[in-house]
């Protein structure tokens, strides 16, 4: 197989490229890839279907415009699993939200520290600046699949021990903060911004250095409104599809 198309008119590559692209698509559907699975290079499936790679790459678009491949550098061309439903509301929890649909969740405590809160956070929780903060980062998996990372900020006086307290709880803030006596809590604001993975978010998540993340910055409090926990995440973009619903739920 050479590297000329000579023979090839436009016309026919424009053909070529849509008939490798359905045929890798109903391949797919019919679950000879699996979610995860990585599709044949460019080059073995130009020889296969005697075109040129560049006719292979434009497939390879057409099927990651569709959602149904993640196309990455040093990854091949990659099945999309279905994206996770994450809910927004009035209530945020990542077990509940899983939970529903029937997949586990597990979140684990990487790091705990106290540190001299920055201004921005202190004033979120209603704090005088460089009050001690714990500095509490989490991953958390669903089905077994890394999909976000987080560094959680809460008033150390107020919440003494609380980073063994969440790893006795198993990564669940929510049970964590049962244990502290306090039985309910409230999402008072979620902010979302799209941007790219740091390298030590990459390596967490297990995705491509360079892949979209979806930040999200929370802020939950009591029922009075009083701030309690400021989460500032970073979940796989990939992987996740979030739904918001109205706050007032």
């Amino acid at each position: 197989m050479t590297d000329t198309v000579s023979e090839t008119t436009a016309g026919e590559a424009g053909t070529a490229w849509r008939r490798i692209a359905d045929a890798l698509a109903t391949s797919i559907e019919q679950g000879e890839y699996r979610p995860g699975d990585t599709l044949p290079a460019s080059v073995a499936l130009a020889e296969h279907y005697g075109v040129h790679r560049h006719t292979v790459r434009q497939a390879f678009r057409h099927l990651a415009e569709c959602g149904l491949v993640t196309v990455s550098r040093g990854r091949g061309t990659q099945v999309t699993a279905p994206r996770f439903p994450y809910r927004l509301g009035r209530r945020v929890s990542m077990r509940t939200n899983f939970g529903a649909a029937g997949i586990a969740v597990s979140s684990s405590v990487l790091s705990a520290e106290i540190v001299a809160g920055e201004a921005q956070h202190c004033a979120m929780l209603g704090l005088a600046e460089g009050t001690p903060l714990w500095a509490i980062e989490t991953l958390s998996r669903a089905g077994g699949t890394p999909v976000g990372t987080g560094i959680h900020y809460l008033c150390a006086e107020r919440f003494p021990g609380f980073d063994a307290i969440l790893r006795e709880a198993g990564g669940s803030i929510t049970a964590a903060f049962k244990a502290c006596g306090i039985p309910d809590y409230v999402r008072s604001s979620t902010r979302l911004a799209a941007r790219l993975a740091t390298e030590r978010e990459a390596t967490l998540l297990a995705i491509a250095p360079g892949s979209a993340v979806l930040q999200t910055h929370g802020l939950d409090a009591l029922p009075d409104l009083t701030p309690i926990h400021i989460v500032n995440s970073a979940f796989a973009g990939e992987r996740m599809e979030m739904v918001v619903e109205p706050f007032g739920e």
